[in-house]
């Protein structure tokens, strides 16, 4: 199921998700169709493509980790505006991703949290609303039009 809605310079998509079985490409094929009618696609450079592929990837690193640690996600929200895209993804855990202390970068697997923090201008986690259950992760990227952006004193999580 997707809903969109306009809230005056924000637009918002969801897509609620049920299950895990081919849910990556469809949370991918949902938000290259979000970005296309946002403006991001068709890129007008190569940095611009490169930058809906960055927020491709980011999509897919924040899908699978759902998959692989939560049990699957719930939902996917894209809000954009302001000159930014956020993705947020929520799932039924109330664990935290954290990263793997000590772990060789040369290993295979457990990088997605690298991959968060090398490409999206900020990511983290927050509890899924009051009262709800789980937890949302999210990341923000800038529009590939306009300088890289991060929000104004935002550390990692």
């Amino acid at each position: 199921m997707a809903e969109s809605a306009d809230c005056h310079q924000e637009q918002v998509r969801r897509l609620v998700l049920y299950g895990t079985r081919g849910v990556v490409s469809r949370c991918r094929d949902f938000t290259v169709e979000a970005l296309a009618d946002w403006g991001w696609i068709p890129a007008e450079s190569e940095e611009a493509g490169e930058r809906v592929e960055d927020v491709l990837l980011l999509v897919s690193e924040v899908v699978t980790n759902a998959c692989l640690h939560a049990g699957g996600p719930e939902e996917l929200v894209l809000r954009h505006g302001g000159g930014r895209l956020r993705v947020e993804v929520a799932d039924a855990s109330a664990e935290h991703p954290r990263a793997l202390v000590g772990r060789s970068p040369a290993l295979p697997g457990g990088h997605g949290l690298m991959v968060l923090e090398r490409l999206a201008g900020a990511w983290g986690s927050e509890e899924n609303g009051p009262g709800g259950v789980g937890k949302v992760v999210w990341v923000e990227v800038g529009h590939p039009s306009r300088a890289p952006w991060r929000r104004p004193g935002a550390g990692r999580f």
